[in-house]
């Protein structure tokens, strides 16, 4: 292990003595806000310093064995002894791969909730009913994992599905999980319109964008103009008879947000308020780390079929994620939000480009 990464090891351990100090203090004990920061600091660096003990255990074992099969003379037991410490130089050197992952550049945002958008693109009426069967797909992946949703904008297209849907993901982790499900999304299928059983090829495009407190993003009311009007739905049906629907515009970058899922209009505002948020810290993300106008713009791309970071195929029953290759012949499952295949291999493929740019 080589003296840097020994170093920030040691500051972890050290860090964990104070977090451990902090939670029997009885000042911190009563103080609610300090004491759950020390908690999730203590659970945060805990399975750290325990693989680094287990490093050094397994780096000490090797090294007893190694000298201990130089002064052996019984060719048994130094073939024993040399047996041995290959095997914990193959724990330790496991052991200092994670530790390095670990303590690879996080993503800040990782813990945060998410507010994703699903947009119907290239493909017509089947584009809109592919993005509702997107939405239900994580809807029901937020389930497994004992998420929450909560539906903020949609605009409902008139063959089912939608035109786009926004809504919000809460839990733990979620983010961290998500995040890699931004992109543009092909089907290829036979539509339920279609009586030559053609397969046609549709897009939707999904953008995850990090739920950030009114602190870390402020809005001045000056920047703003809202309009109000009277929900419609469908075909242009009156939802109510009162003008509940907020149509929110931040003057200084021209984002336009609008929700009228709602009947009150104060309801409206605040949930427009929310995705805004999320759209502004997202577009100044990217103007500090990438140079980029917006991140959704850069993950949803243009919504053409040539687009597509994973191909839905009903006819031969697979998924493809052309990031990394992977194909799993489970449709079906995966849209009832079976996802965790796909999540957990595009996670370890994160960790290991960010572990290569961290050297």
């Amino acid at each position: 292990m080589d003296a840097a990464l020994l170093t920030r090891l040691q500051e972890v351990r050290r860090a964990l003595d104070l977090a451990e100090a902090a939670l029997a203090d009885p000042e911190v004990i009563t103080d609610r806000t300090r004491y759950a920061e020390a908690g999730r600091r203590y659970a945060d660096l805990k399975p750290v310093a325990q693989a680094f003990e287990a490093y050094l255990a397994a780096e000490a074992d090797a090294r007893e064995a190694r000298e201990l099969a130089v002064v052996e003379s019984d060719p048994g037991m130094v073939a024993e002894l040399e047996a041995l410490a290959h095997d914990r130089e193959a724990d330790a050197a496991a052991l200092e791969q994670r530790l390095r992952l670990v303590l690879a550049p996080r993503d800040p945002n990782d813990e945060k909730d998410v507010i994703m958008e699903v947009r119907a693109a290239a493909g017509g009426d089947e584009a809109g009913i592919w993005a509702g069967d997107l939405f239900r797909m994580y809807q029901r992946y937020a389930e497994r994992h004992h998420w929450a949703v909560e539906q903020l904008t949609s605009s409902p297209a008139d063959s089912g599905g939608f035109k786009e849907v926004t809504f919000a993901v809460k839990g733990r982790g979620a983010y961290s999980r998500l995040k890699f499900e931004a992109g543009p999304h092909r089907v290829q299928r036979v539509p339920r319109t279609e009586s030559q059983g053609r397969i046609h090829t549709s897009i939707a495009t999904v953008a995850v964008l990090p739920e950030v407190e009114e602190v870390e993003v402020q809005i001045a009311e000056g920047d703003l103009q809202i309009d109000v009007f009277r929900s419609t739905g469908p075909g242009g049906q009156s939802v109510n008879t009162t003008d509940s629907a907020v149509r929110i515009t931040h003057k200084p970058t021209g984002l336009v947000v609008t929700c009228q899922d709602e009947k009150s209009q104060l309801q409206n505002k605040v949930k427009a308020l929310r995705v805004l948020r999320a759209r502004l810290y997202q577009i100044e993300a990217d103007r500090q780390h990438a140079a980029q106008a917006s991140s959704r713009r850069s993950q949803v791309g243009t919504g053409e079929r040539a687009e597509k970071i994973r191909t839905y195929n009903y006819r031969e029953n697979r998924v493809t994620d052309h990031r990394i290759g992977l194909t799993i012949k489970r449709l079906p499952e995966v849209l009832e939000g079976d996802l965790d295949e796909f999540v957990d291999a595009l996670a370890f493929d994160d960790e290991a480009r960010r572990l290569t740019e961290g050297d």
